[in-house]
């Protein structure tokens, strides 16, 4: 298989004929800051239903990547399910593979569609980090594990793992702010010129003023953490979060946040029977094991393997969605693997709009398909690290 072979079209692609997002706003402060991710969700499979205009009894299965709900959000996505007009006969799973768990979750439903299980799914991902996010959501290994070393590594913060990263792969913190400001830089721009508006879904929300205390109904409409102005200059005068000597702070790692995305997939011929528009078709995808302390490089390592299965190279990819969980090792992982900065979150990345942990999978899907299409290009991959030593990666082609 080579590149004209994944851009040619066969009956049995499994493609993607919707593919949205809530708005991303800051934990604690932003416009979700009072919505529980089972409300986030349910917002997002009824935007999904009216645009798509998918008949609801059609869909057979749900998967939801979620890292911080309590049983996985098993109970509530169901419900959310229910809610938003899905029929009993619509089956729902959650699923927790930590940052990659909205990756995941459509992952499944592609290969559930792929071998005959299924004829039409939801892959999907949401995070409440304002509600869930906090030391009751730490957990605690067990005696047993604690006394194998690599065991015990897997619960070693991760802030603390990408400034050791930094250190030892020689990533500068005047290489990561740079980075960091262009990610900022980047998505305002996008912002402004409404290159999210196609993805993103409006979401009405109860919210409680911090300052009056007062309960009103607002309309969250874009992301609210991403500003504008931020220089490695401005970002150069951020105290570190993890050492003091350390080059990681906030303005340069992942932003805490709310939200939730969800994409429709079918095979291609199912699509055109129900004539439903096709964004783009889902081509493989790798999941790679790293060791705990190293979990950083997760896209180095799960990256080639999904072009490999792919049968593609690195130079026939044109838009590269790669998490930027930190700075450090989001750009060591690039420079590693020798791709183009240029090509890389052209719109920003999760340190200027956030990462809802099980959510940010699922969103890139979106973002990566709508952009291949807006700048007439074809192909891309989405991927990221994952907590305690991983990386996963997926090769789309947008029509």
């Amino acid at each position: 298989m080579g590149k004209q072979d994944i851009l040619s079209k066969s009956a049995d692609d499994v493609v993607v004929t919707c593919a949205l997002r809530t708005p991303f706003t800051k934990g604690g402060k932003g416009g979700f800051k009072d919505t529980p991710g089972q409300d986030l969700l349910h917002g997002a499979f009824k935007a999904l239903i009216a645009r798509s205009k998918i008949d609801p009894k059609l869909v057979e299965d749900i998967a939801v990547g979620c890292v911080l709900a309590p049983g996985g959000g098993a109970t509530e996505f169901r419900a959310a399910a229910l809610a938003a007009g899905f029929p009993a006969s619509t089956a729902v799973k959650s699923l927790n593979r930590q940052c990659s768990s909205g990756l995941q979750a459509v992952v499944d439903i592609a290969n559930a569609i792929k071998t005959g299980m299924i004829d039409v799914g939801i892959g999907a991902g949401v995070e409440s980090m304002s509600t869930q996010y906090g030391p009751g959501a730490v957990t605690e290994l067990s005696d047993l594990l604690k006394s194998h070393k690599e065991a015990a590594n897997c619960r070693v913060p991760m802030g603390l793992l990408s400034e050791a990263m930094a250190k030892d792969r020689n990533v500068s913190r005047k290489t990561q702010d740079a980075f960091a400001a262009s990610s900022y830089q980047k998505a305002i721009k996008a912002q402004q010129q409404g290159l999210f508006d196609q993805e993103i879904v409006p979401l009405t929300v109860k919210y409680t003023d911090p300052k009056t205390e007062e309960e009103k109904t607002i309309t969250v409409s874009k992301d609210d953490g991403v500003r504008d102005g931020i220089t490695p200059e401005s970002l150069a005068k951020i105290r570190p979060a993890f050492a003091k000597d350390g080059s990681i702070h906030a303005g340069n790692a992942s932003q805490v946040s709310d939200g939730a995305a969800a994409v429709l997939l079918m095979k291609r011929s199912t699509a055109e029977k129900l004539g439903q528009t096709i964004l783009g078709k889902y081509v493989a995808a790798s999941i790679v094991g790293v060791p705990p302390l190293l979990m950083g490089i997760g896209p180095w390592a799960s990256i080639p393997v999904a072009l490999e299965k792919a049968g593609i190279a690195k130079d026939d990819v044109d838009i590269w969605e790669i998490n930027e969980a930190f700075a450090s090792q989001c750009v060591w992982c690039a420079n590693e693997l020798q791709i183009d900065f240029k090509k890389i979150n052209p719109k920003g990345g999760a340190i200027a709009f956030g990462h809802p942990l099980g959510c940010t999978g699922a969103r890139q899907v979106s973002t990566l398909l709508y952009e291949l299409k807006r700048t007439n290009q074809k192909i891309g991959v989405s991927s990221m690290c994952i907590g305690t030593g991983m990386g996963m990666a997926a090769v789309w082609v947008a029509e």
